[in-house]
């Protein structure tokens, strides 16, 4: 079996198996009315015409009503069939879409790191695999109406055996050309899904972009959004290209096919009425005859169309099976190690790491040791590593090189969870999640959503609790206005909307909440605040982190000076390390940049002068602290 063969034939027993585990009982009442909507035609056909044999010869009246009941009893029953086949099949098919989303994200989650949702092709997968899953019912379903659609042929096809062999023949051998065509089409259709899922994608970034708050004030402020929705159109442009070749060939195949079956229906009809003619067969048989080659080619399409459909949604399914059953991004460890409480500290050990053979390195063998109970800041410029650092700290990547130890222990020798439970943190690109104020802060630690009191206690730490308490609904206020609550669903105003420092204090609540971990990543906590929030941050900050491991990273270098240890990336090593009165004492790029930064705050520029000097003109720009996501 080729490979194509294989994806298909593991795709196929996927959809089965998610099918009868998710709904055996429903799928076996669809399979029974499925089976008796194909008999019911060719029970219909054949009483038909023994009906108008019997009116044209010498049927006694007993047997012209036995066959009229059998009649009409048969087309109730192909009449409430249908609609018992649509129930079930849409029984199945809530059942397997559950089943299957619930089955996806499962797997998503069990990605541990990050590398999968920073590559184009798996975020393509991605979304052609949430596609398959909405097509598994599909599979399901078309099976069974190819069984059905089989059963229907086989029955005309035997009747059409007892009139005329040779037409039968004919018949059937006009659906070769039909079934190779259509499983061409259906693996052009697949290929052109895949060669146009960049563009779509793009699509629905710039859709996003053009139809959410969050670059609203942006786009209307720049006059941007005739450029981005040019950009929109552009990309729509190119997936309906794709689309169009696709429907000329479509059309184009498909027409030829219909003509061919019209020819075929049509020299069978004439040959009919001519053996008619000739006494060859009875007007009950012409009868018969009509309807079976009708019935066949028709039954013979869906056959054909079906399988190509059955085959386009396997190639779709695929996509799903594929994220499903992929490894995980980081190797798990066949051993793992348990993670005690930190006790010594966490070192990092010649630490390389690049994103990809492809991509420069970001850190170059970096040595550093956070002791026990330390606070550490992290400085450096834009790219310097430090928040590459971070990742690493969270094995959302795994070093290239070198070694991240914990008390000794290797991080890549302990679960991810297991390392992760042990952390805690608040990140510059922290989540404004669209949910309640209680959710905001419960998400930090799931097993507490439902205790207020510690959400309240998390919140007073960073100075949030008056303001959430406050709102209409309390913690229960949505911090959005893109939902409403059951309770106002009325009332499009009932959701709240908070500043970017109040969503700061939010997500530094959420840190707090995991209270008692071994490690708090502080990651520009205070960037977006006012000076006075600024230090009313860093103050409980400081409160909080008393006695605790913590790494804070900051371009505001006035918040850091009081850390215990504070260590300087540049072009990803350690440059410098040390106290803040240490690091002045060496006059370096520490002490360099923070007289810059105090320099700004102290003297009063001469506007009418022209920029001369340090610390001015493109050594301000070369010098810019601002944090980097990438670096």
């Amino acid at each position: 079996m080729t490979a194509d063969g294989v994806r298909l034939s593991a795709a196929a027993r996927e959809a089965v198996a998610t099918g009868w585990s998710a709904a055996a009982a429903p799928m076996i009442g669809y399979g029974f009315t499925l089976l008796g909507t194909a008999v019911a035609p060719v029970a219909v056909a054949w009483l038909t015409k023994l009906v108008i044999d019997g009116l044209t010869g010498s049927a006694t009246m007993a047997g012209l009503l036995g066959l009229a009941a059998g009649l009409a009893g048969t087309g109730v029953v192909a009449a409430i069939l249908p609609h018992c086949s649509r129930y079930l099949g849409g029984q199945v098919g809530r059942a397997m879409a559950a089943t299957t989303t619930d089955r996806l994200f499962t797997a998503t989650a069990r990605f541990p790191g990050l590398r999968p949702f920073e590559d184009p092709r798996f975020l393509d997968r991605l979304r052609l695999a949430q596609e398959g899953t909405a097509r598994a019912e599909g599979i399901v379903t078309e099976t069974f109406g190819l069984i059905r659609s089989a059963v229907t042929v086989i029955g005309f096809v035997g009747s059409l055996l007892v009139i005329s062999p040779v037409m039968t023949m004919v018949v059937l051998c006009a659906a070769g050309p039909a079934l190779v065509a259509q499983l061409k089409l259906s693996r052009r259709r697949t290929a052109m899904m895949w060669q146009i899922g960049p563009a779509e994608r793009q699509q629905l970034f710039y859709s996003t972009l053009l139809s959410t708050i969050e670059a609203a004030k942006e786009i209307r402020l720049f006059n941007a959004g005739g450029f981005l929705r040019g950009r929109l159109m552009a990309e729509l442009s190119t997936a309906h290209a794709g689309r169009r070749r696709m429907d000329r060939k479509e059309l184009s195949a498909e027409g030829a096919l219909a003509l061919l079956s019209a020819v075929v229906a049509g020299g069978g009809l004439v040959w009919a009425i001519a053996a008619a003619r000739t006494g060859t067969l009875t007007v009950g048989d012409v009868s018969m005859f009509t309807v079976a080659v009708v019935a066949v080619q028709g039954g013979l399409d869906a056959l054909v169309n079906g399988i190509a459909t059955t085959d386009h949604n396997l190639r779709l399914f695929g996509h799903y099976v594929a994220v499903i059953r992929a490894e995980p991004d980081l190797p798990a460890p066949a051993d793992p190690v348990p993670l005690p409480p930190l006790r010594r500290g966490i070192e990092l050990r010649d630490v390389w790491f690049r994103y990809s053979d492809e991509h420069p390195w970001i850190l170059r063998g970096v040595d550093l040791y956070l002791p026990y109970g330390a606070s550490v800041a992290l400085v450096g410029l834009n790219g310097a590593g430090k928040s590459t650092l971070v990742k690493l700290l969270c094995r959302f990547y795994d070093p290239t090189r070198g070694a991240i130890l914990w008390d000794g222990t290797d991080l890549r020798d302990v679960r991810p969870e297991d390392l992760r439970e042990r952390i805690s943190g608040v990140f510059q690109d922290h989540m404004a999640y669209d949910f309640s104020a209680r959710d905001n802060i419960g998400v930090g630690d799931t097993g507490a959503r439902d205790d207020l009191g510690r959400i309240r206690a998390a919140a007073r730490r960073a100075g949030v609790d008056e303001l959430l308490a406050g709102l209409p609904r309390g913690y229960d206020t949505l911090l959005t206005r893109m939902f409403t609550s059951e309770e106002d669903r009325e009332d499009s105003a009932t959701g709240v909307v908070l500043s970017g420092g109040q969503w700061q204090r939010t997500a530094l609540a959420r840190a707090f909440l995991r209270d008692g971990r071994d490690l708090m990543i502080l990651d520009e906590p205070s960037s977006g605040l006012d000076p006075e929030a600024e230090a009313d941050v860093h103050a409980r900050m400081r409160r909080h982190r008393a006695g605790q491991t913590s790494l804070l990273i900051s371009h505001r270098l006035n918040t850091v000076r009081d850390a215990g240890l504070i260590v300087v990336l540049k072009d990803g090593v350690v440059a410098e390390r040390g106290g803040h009165d240490d690091l002045m004492a060496v006059d370096g790029v520490y002490a360099r940049l923070f007289r810059l930064q105090a320099r700004g705050y102290h003297e009063v520029p001469d506007r009418d002068a022209a920029p001369t000097g340090p610390g001015t003109g493109e050594e301000v720009k070369k010098e810019c602290w601002t944090s980097s996501s990438t670096g």
